[in-house]
């Protein structure tokens, strides 16, 4: 598979911040990216894991502080799904981001996390610009009020800027239902690609059903 779901600083970071945290739209974010990572892993999707840090700042996004880790209602990340930790407000420019994709062939990404206005919205921009196709999963992003904007109207205007230019806007469900679709496509089309025929040339010579068709 060519698709990745990138899961973008959904961290206890937020959550320590509690002079925000309780203004975040949608405090409990971790439910609908749980479903994305569970419908990106059942279709043989790559997942990737990103943290935003800032060493020596103090502050919860430091290390140093022990906030900078992904929040425990998470499905947490296998083996085999690498966790980024970057310092810019874009998931690419200062990690390995791009080498993976590339490593991987992936070509379709899908985005979500926190918060929806800054880190989520710079990653699907520059993820466009470098060729990406972006589907933005809006509601399993959130946000806080912004500059006297409730955060409802921040991801309102985020969807206007984004959508046809930067990124496809989707929702969860809208997923969840495309890659169903996918999976009863693949199961029409055989192990082959063709058409399955097995279904519509009947019994086989010798096996029960033959018989009994035979003997009728």
């Amino acid at each position: 598979m060519n698709r990745a779901l990138l899961v973008i600083d959904v961290q206890e970071s937020f959550r320590a911040r509690t002079d925000t945290w309780t203004t975040l739209a949608d405090p409990d974010i971790t439910e609908p990216v749980n479903r994305l990572v569970r419908l990106a892993r059942a279709t043989g999707d790559q997942v990737i894991w990103i943290l935003h840090t800032e060493p020596g700042s103090g502050n919860v996004f430091d290390p140093e502080q022990g906030h900078v880790r992904l929040m425990s209602e998470l499905d947490q990340p296998s083996a085999d799904e690498p966790v980024l930790r970057k310092t810019s407000h874009n998931a690419f420019t200062t990690t390995p981001l791009q080498q993976v994709l590339t490593g991987a062939g992936i070509t379709e990404l899908v985005v979500c996390g926190i918060r929806t206005e800054q880190c989520v919205e710079t990653s699907a921009r520059v993820a466009s610009d470098l060729g990406y196709r972006v589907s933005f999963a809006v509601d399993a992003t959130t946000t806080n009020p912004v500059g006297g904007l409730s955060a409802e109207s921040v991801v309102e205007r985020t969807v206007a800027v984004l959508r046809d230019r930067f990124a496809r806007i989707t929702t969860v469900a809208e997923l969840e239902a495309e890659r169903e679709a996918e999976r009863e496509a693949d199961l029409a089309a055989g192990p082959d690609g063709g058409p399955d025929t097995a279904a519509a040339a009947g019994p086989v010579e010798g096996d029960p059903a033959h018989l009994a068709a035979s003997s009728a």
